[in-house]
């Protein structure tokens, strides 16, 4: 069971973790070990996430979320299995507590006066540098 906060814990049959071959640091042994994790979490299906945090979940993993409604994470950083286990967990658990967070309602502000007439003023100074743009008659 992975405890995200209080009200939040994920179950382990929520949780499908795959052993894959990683690229990077290993040397030769990198051909030989499967020491990269690739964590399934089906969010979509889980009862302990609320909806509004699955909804919010879903725009922070972007690519990361699947059509079946699972979030895919993976991690090949080091050369160690469990290493590697511990930081996608992690990196979950991050992830669904930045969706716990519920962003802050936007009060719609109106300009001030003083802020419309400096708008307008420098409007009217713009036209008139304008204005003077226009063609030139010379007199020959």
């Amino acid at each position: 069971m992975l405890r995200i906060t209080d009200q939040i814990a994920i179950e382990d049959w929520e949780l499908t973790e795959q052993f894959i071959r990683a690229s990077g640091p290993g040397g030769q042994n990198v051909n030989k070990v499967a020491s990269a994790v690739e964590l399934r979490f089906e969010a979509e299906r889980s009862p302990n996430l609320p909806d509004p945090v699955k909804a919010r979940l879903k725009r922070l993993a972007g690519r990361r979320w699947t059509k079946e409604g699972a979030l895919v994470l993976q991690c090949d950083e080091t050369r160690s299995q469990t290493r590697n286990r511990d930081i996608v967990r992690d990196r979950l658990a991050d992830l669904i507590l930045q969706a716990t967070v519920k962003p802050k309602r936007r009060i719609p502000t109106r300009p001030t006066l003083g802020a419309k007439k400096r708008r307008l003023k420098a409007k009217k100074v713009r036209g008139e540098v304008k204005a003077l743009r226009g063609r030139v008659d010379g007199e020959d």
